[in-house]
Formats: structure tokens, sequence, C-alpha cells
């Protein structure tokens, strides 16, 4: 079996928050707290879960544009974490990120020509003829026309706009892109034929994608495996077929209950969770998802973090309702083990 192109394990990111002069106990924002997962070489793993989960601090630690507080990630089998600034420049070439909003992803003072070239300059040491015939074939891989390379990003349409930073993402030859929220910033219409370019251009470059979103159809769309996160904590993982038709965690039930149905009368089976999402400096004691729980058992959701329980097919966990010794009967392995789960190949 082949290693994971990336693996993540025990991921944890916590922000210090400034106190008063006295204050002699620092508060945290654990924004990411102990986050595990692997994805094989062309496979695509989506991060899912409401706004101030995570899922973008994952992917900014994964990259290191911030430093981890505890962890390991491994690119190829080499440790990011404790990597050396020349080491983690030339690992950089090999990933790449999408940012979630393409208008302030470029920059409004320089051409097409100059944003895709500039990754080309510094890296490849292009110039001239060479460089300005790779930047054209860049911008035909992503479907523009070389008229657009003399363009400011003003002069753009969103999807365009969102084909640039791609261009750009693209020019040194990636194996493993970061797509944080893609298609949030553009129209319905265009949203479909980014998902469907993005599914193209993973099979003809044979890309590696960590996909990031709070659209679950998006993620149910594009993706073989999908992760649930909750308060800086992936709480269910598995395929992502299985999570979305059988979803097992209370908090993944509501999410998919709140899916529209293209149809003109919506069942009125949604789940509504009440309250807001607990602060990330005050995270519950126990289950952290316990203040909104609809299918809290007792005293023991409130006092003991739940461990991590696997299936038989591959999928985990982390919920009370589970009995790990029943699991572990039935697949054969330690239900609170955490084990990392792999995507599975095509």
């Amino acid at each position: 079996m082949m290693d994971p192109l990336l693996h993540v394990k025990n991921l944890k990111k916590y922000f210090p928050l400034r106190k008063g002069f006295l204050e002699k106990e620092k508060t945290y924002v654990r924004a990411v707290d102990d986050v595990s997962f692997s994805i094989r070489r062309g496979n695509s793993f989506g991060l899912v879960g409401e706004s101030g989960s995570g899922k973008t601090t994952v992917a900014r630690a994964i990259l290191r544009l911030i430093e981890p507080t505890e962890g390991e990630v491994r690119f190829e089998g080499m440790d990011i974490c404790r990597s050396s600034e020349s080491e983690i420049n030339e690992m950089r070439r090999e990933m790449q990120i999408i940012f979630q909003d393409p208008h302030s992803s470029l920059n409004p003072r320089k051409t097409v020509f100059k944003i895709v070239s500039e990754p080309l300059i510094i890296h490849e040491g292009l110039r001239g003829k060479k460089l300005r015939r790779r930047v054209e074939e860049l911008l035909e891989t992503v479907g523009l026309k070389s008229e657009h390379m003399f363009r400011y990003p003003h002069e753009l349409s969103g999807g365009q706009k969102q084909r640039v930073g791609i261009a750009r993402a693209l020019s040194l030859n990636p194996k493993l892109l970061i797509l944080d929220e893609p298609t949030s910033a553009l129209d319905v219409s265009v949203q479909a034929q980014m998902l469907n370019f993005l599914e193209s251009l993973q099979r003809e470059l044979d890309l590696t994608y960590l996909f990031i979103s709070h659209n679950l159809a998006v993620i149910r769309y594009t993706c073989d495996t999908v992760g649930v996160m909750y308060l800086g904590k992936i709480i269910e993982m598995g395929e992502a077929e299985k999570v979305f038709s059988m979803p097992r965690h209370p908090y993944t039930k509501a999410l998919v209950s709140a899916v529209p149905i293209p149809q003109a009368e919506q069942p009125e089976t949604a789940i509504l969770l009440e309250g807001d999402i607990p602060s990330a400096t005050h995270i519950p004691s126990g289950c952290r998802f316990h203040t909104r729980c609809f299918e809290k058992i007792g005293a023991v959701c409130e006092e003991r973090e739940p461990e991590t329980y696997c299936f038989p097919d591959g999928s985990q966990v982390n919920c009370h309702l589970f009995k790990s010794t029943a699991l572990d009967d039935e697949a054969g392995h330690g239900g609170g083990s955490g084990k990392p789960l792999e995507t599975k190949d095509r």
C-alpha cells in the first residue's frame, strides 16, 4: 500500500490572547485541537463545518503560513513542522493554495501576466519569450485567452479572477492543491463550471486536493473522503458518500438535514441546532458539542470527552452514542485509537 502524499497527525494551533498586565494565567484560542487525517495521491479530502470551526487554520498550518503549536505534518514523508526555512520554500513548490476570495487574493496593481509569472521568475528563473509562452500555456489550461494577459484584476469577472488564481497556483506544477472555499465568491451558474473544471484539471494533471468548504453539496460532489469539523476538532470522518447518506454524529446529521432539496416543497426534516457555536477560548468540558446536541445521553457527555470510534467501513466518529467495546469486536481493532483515515485509491 502506497504511503499517503499528505499525513496530518495530532495537529494543534493555539493563538495566545493578550490579557491585562497583572493576569498570570494565559488564555488561548484553540483554533485547531488535535486534527489527524491522510490524503493519498490523486484523491480529494474535504473539510466541512460551520464558520469558526478551524478549517482554514488547518490549511494555513499545513503550509506553515502560520506555525503549528503541536503535531506532525508529513508531505511525501518529510515532516514540514520540523523542516528548515529553505526546505519549506522548496516544498512550497509542490503545495499551493487557492484562496477563498479571488478579489482580494490578486494584486490590483499588477496585470495578469505579472501575477502568474512571478512564481516562474522567482523559482524557475524564466525570462523573455520562454516566460511569456509559459504564461500563455497556463492561461490556456484554465480556460483564459492570451488577450487576458495584460488586463488588471478589476477588468475581469469573478470566475476569471479565480481562474487566474488557479493558473498562478499551477505555475510550479504542484502535487497538492489546497482549495479554500474556491466557489463561495462566485455566482451559482459559475460555481458549477468551476467545479467541473477543477475535476477535469485533477484528472489531467494527477493533482491531489484538500478541499475546504461549508457547502456540503460541493464536498459530496468533489471529494472521496470528508472530515466534519466542530470547534477545532474532526468529529466524524469517512467516505464522502457514506458520511452524507448515513451520518452518525448528531452534528453531521444536523448539517446534512439542512441541505436544500431541489423540489418545490421542502420536507420539514431539518434539524435546528440551538444557540451558536461556542467560543474557541472556552471550549465546553466533555463533548464539545453537548451544549447544542439533541441526542445527549446524560452527564457523561458533559464530563468526559468521547473517544474516536472506528467502524468496519473505515469511518470514524467522536460520540458517546457509540460503544467502543461493541465496535472493537466487530471491526477487529481498538475503537479509541484515533488512527487517521486514509482516502481509498480510485
